[in-house]
């Protein structure tokens, strides 16, 4: 649940954002990301977001139909538009992205649109930070999420922190540390977590286009201590450290290490939406922490080599064996 919008990706890879030409137009959204990713790995997936009355939706809804996620609970939004997301690559750390989400129609996700989605027969229900930005989009995301524990699912919440969406940086803490409490495992990387503990707004130094996350100054670790020790701690945490994988933590029991796998950088963009369906396909299949893990890290590795989010996400065997050459398990 959550956002989607048209991507469009600089096809001259390493030019400075004005010097673009062209683009490459794709489906994006970290939600969305995560729906064609799980499904490519063979679970079935619906996702609910909404989109405008205008041929981008179209677009999105196009793809994602031809992909097997399942749009019958998508509606259309006539006063608002599908969202877009311009994007330049400029490997290996710099990713220029500008979000167009004015009147953005997943925004506009209301407690009557999770009420018509089949959210009390999924076994899982991922949602993001993003959602919860504004109104009437947090109030139908915590719904959702209320109404998934009480049919039993596990609850994924992606931190999913873009400062530029929130009126101030603070108020993603906030709102992320309401939600905790009904969320099974959360999901972000160690700047979200430091933003969802963030109170200070001098520690956010600087939200620089130029590169892919923000810049928090701070202690990764012992923000991670105080959330997990925190009466509204998750019942997990899945920290997604980069090239050197992820740990997850979950409280009394010892830090899981799972390593990354070196590949050579092309795009980092979708690397941890495709992660989160890894880990997601994994938990769903009743694998442990370390081997779901694992699988969030090959699926995330794969996408770094490619050009786009969604359209590049691997295949369920191409997963497999892009682990099992690589030393298996």
């Amino acid at each position: 649940m959550g956002r989607s919008s048209i991507d469009l990706y600089a096809n001259e890879i390493g030019a400075a954002f004005v010097d673009i030409e062209s683009f490459a137009a794709y489906v994006g959204g970290s939600p969305t990301n995560i729906a064609v990713g799980a499904r490519r790995l063979g679970l079935r997936t619906a996702l609910l977001t909404a989109v405008g009355a205008d041929p981008v939706g179209d677009f999105v809804l196009r793809f994602l139909e031809r992909e097997g996620v399942d749009t019958n609970y998508v509606p259309r939004k006539p006063a608002a538009r599908t969202s877009a997301v311009v994007l330049g690559i400029e490997p290996p750390d710099r990713f220029p992205l500008v979000f167009y989400r004015d009147n953005a129609a997943d925004m506009q996700l209301t407690i009557d649109d999770v009420l018509a989605a089949p959210i009390d027969r999924c076994r899982a229900l991922e949602v993001s930070g993003t959602g919860l930005s504004r109104e009437p989009s947090r109030s139908a995301t915590m719904f959702a999420v209320e109404r998934a524990r009480a049919a039993g699912a596990t609850v994924y919440f992606d931190l999913d922190f873009r400062a530029d969406q929130w009126h101030d940086a603070r108020a993603f803490g906030v709102s992320v540390r309401a939600l905790l409490p009904l969320v099974d495992v959360a999901i972000g990387t160690e700047e979200e977590v430091m933003a969802a503990m963030l109170t200070d707004p001098e520690q956010l130094r600087i939200v620089d286009a130029q590169v892919s996350a923000p810049t928090i100054d701070g202690d990764v670790e012992a923000d991670i201590e105080a959330m997990l020790a925190a009466p509204w701690a998750p019942r997990a945490l899945v920290v997604k450290r980069g090239e050197r994988g992820a740990t997850i933590h979950v409280p009394g029991e010892r830090v899981v290490l799972a390593p990354g796998f070196p590949v050579e950088v092309h795009n980092v963009l979708g690397a941890g939406d495709a992660f989160a369906a890894g880990l997601v396909y994994g938990r769903t299949k009743g694998w442990d922490w370390f081997r779901s893990a694992r699988m969030g890290n090959a699926c995330g590795a794969i996408v770094v080599t490619r050009h786009g989010c969604a359209n590049f996400m691997g295949y369920e065997d191409e997963v497999l064996g892009f682990v099992e050459g690589r030393g298996g398990w």
